[in-house]
């Protein structure tokens, strides 16, 4: 019996790709600092010339998936996390955006086999948010945890061998 696990220390040779909304900033911003503070203290460089991290902006959570695929299928990266935040308002448009983003980014996944954290808040007010994006804690941190741990795992497990 074969036992596959991702290791928080296996960063060498790791690239990771950031993807954040700029919507709700107050929030995407909070989860972005916890995630590179994670990444940081893990050993991966994330000074601004880092040649192992790059983070994109993009204008909301709905464009997050064609920027990650477009990452993907770069070859550059093992590694992506995208990070959004989607507030519940009076309108279904929550409901929209919330299922396109989440389909887009397990389909970025699927498609490439690059690992895509989901980081993406959905809440239904602002406060509950800020709570997760720092006043209680920051989710930030765990993205950035999850990103190590998978960017380890698929070193580990056996490559798929071609069929004809």
């Amino acid at each position: 019996m074969a036992t596959f696990e991702g290791r928080f220390t296996d960063v060498q040779g790791l690239r990771i790709a950031v993807v954040v909304a700029r919507f709700n900033d107050l929030v995407t911003g909070k989860l972005l600092s916890g995630c590179l503070d994670c990444l940081g203290r893990h050993g991966v460089n994330t000074a601004a010339d880092s040649e192992q991290l790059d983070v994109a902006w993009v204008p909301g959570s709905f464009e997050l998936p064609v920027v990650a695929q477009q990452l993907a299928l770069s070859g550059r990266y093992q590694v992506l996390i995208t990070l959004g935040a989607v507030i519940r308002g009076d309108t279904p448009h929550f409901d929209v955006v919330v299922a396109e983003a989440s389909k887009g980014i397990a389909s970025v996944a699927r498609d490439t086999g690059v690992p895509v954290i989901f980081g993406v808040l959905t809440t239904d007010t602002m406060q509950q948010a800020l709570e997760r994006a720092g006043i209680k804690s920051n989710l930030g941190w765990s993205y950035g945890l999850q990103a190590l741990e998978m960017g380890s795992l698929m070193k580990t497990l056996p490559t798929p061998s071609r069929v004809d």
